[in-house]
């Protein structure tokens, strides 16, 4: 799903240090030194609190819940905002302009984890045997280069239309029509297609590329994730952090004062942390391998990997379990392979 966040092309104009990134927001907003940070207090204690409800929440459920399909991560104005970008997918210069430059990290960070697995067997195609569930696919983005990999990609989307833009595009490219499959529907839907409740299919491999930021319900998602996933399967989320910087940038300075994203792409509350989704995903039984900082310049077009997370962030998690047999292979290390 699209995330066009300001966050990422603010951070590439300023510095990696917070301190200093906020200093420019603060200027930007042209509040005073005190007005700023009240802000950023504000945002501190709602934070806070956040956490601590949900804590309290979390703490009166089972740590695996027997969820049902009939919960659902779809969120009904989401869906309504992803229909009239349907048709603007493959626009490179676009509102997604960012997310296809993003295919020059997430496409190795996906690639090079697998293969920390999975032995490659067919060179040009890395990840030739290996089946990857994309979930929010979009029009096909990041579908189709791992499609080009090697691998057989599903990508799934509650947008009818952002379907069948994305298996238009990929009809003219010969190379992905036995490799590259679309479907409308929502991953509780895909996850519970089978009998009693079971995914129909598992998959090697989920990503859930800005995703997470726009679900009805994390605990759903993460639940579903681990009944289509085969046993050692990848679980590749990236997403945006849930702190005062992200609040600044994303929500202050480019929906409310400088109107560069319409006003209410973002829903703050929404964004989550990489300690909180950590702690829900191992709650469903993942182990997570790493979790790595992003970042975005605009005068480049170019992201690279950083060591803050402030505000956007890919993370690695495996469900427990032997990854698939015939040619797989256990890593001596689990860590994630080093991007510079």
């Amino acid at each position: 799903m699209y995330s066009n966040k300001f966050g990422r092309l603010m951070l590439g104009l300023y510095s990696r240090r917070q301190a200093a990134v906020c200093g420019v927001a603060q200027r930007a907003a042209g509040l005073t030194g005190s007005s700023w940070t009240v802000v950023c207090k504000q945002r501190t204690l709602w934070l806070q609190r956040s956490v601590f409800l949900e804590t309290e929440r979390r703490a009166t459920l089972p740590l695996t819940s027997a969820r049902s399909a009939s919960q659902t991560t779809v969120d009904p104005s989401e869906l309504r905002r992803f229909q009239s970008l349907a048709g603007k997918w493959w626009d490179e210069q676009g509102e997604f302009a960012a997310l296809h430059a993003m295919n020059d990290l997430r496409v190795p960070f996906i690639r090079d984890n697998l293969l920390n697995v999975h032995r490659a067997r067919h060179p040009g195609k890395p990840l030739a045997g290996l089946s990857i569930l994309d979930v929010g696919c979009g029009g096909g983005l990041l579908t189709e280069p791992l499609g080009r990999l090697g691998a057989d990609v599903l990508g799934i989307d509650p947008v009818e239309d952002s379907v069948s833009t994305a298996h238009l595009h990929s009809s003219y490219d010969p190379d992905l029509r036995d490799r590259v499959s679309y479907r409308a529907c929502t991953l509780e839907e895909l996850s519970g297609d089978g009998e009693e409740g079971q995914a129909e299919t598992q998959f090697d491999a989920v990503v859930a590329s800005e995703v997470v930021e726009h679900l009805a319900d994390l605990e759903t998602f993460a639940y579903c994730c681990s009944q289509v996933l085969k046993p050692g399967g990848s679980l590749f989320i990236t997403t945006i952090n849930k702190t005062n910087l992200s609040y600044a940038l994303g929500i202050v300075v480019a929906e409310q004062l400088l109107r560069i994203v319409p006003s209410g792409t973002h829903d703050w509350e929404k964004f989550i942390s990489p300690v909180d989704l950590e702690r829900l995903l191992e709650s469903y039984g993942f182990s997570v391998q790493s979790v790595q900082g992003m970042m975005y310049n605009p005068l480049s077009g170019a992201w690279s990997w950083t060591d803050s997370t402030a505000i956007n962030y890919a993370l690695h998690a495996v469900k427990p379990g032997d990854p698939a047999e015939d040619g797989s292979t256990h890593p001596e290390d689990p860590a994630v392979a080093t991007h510079t």
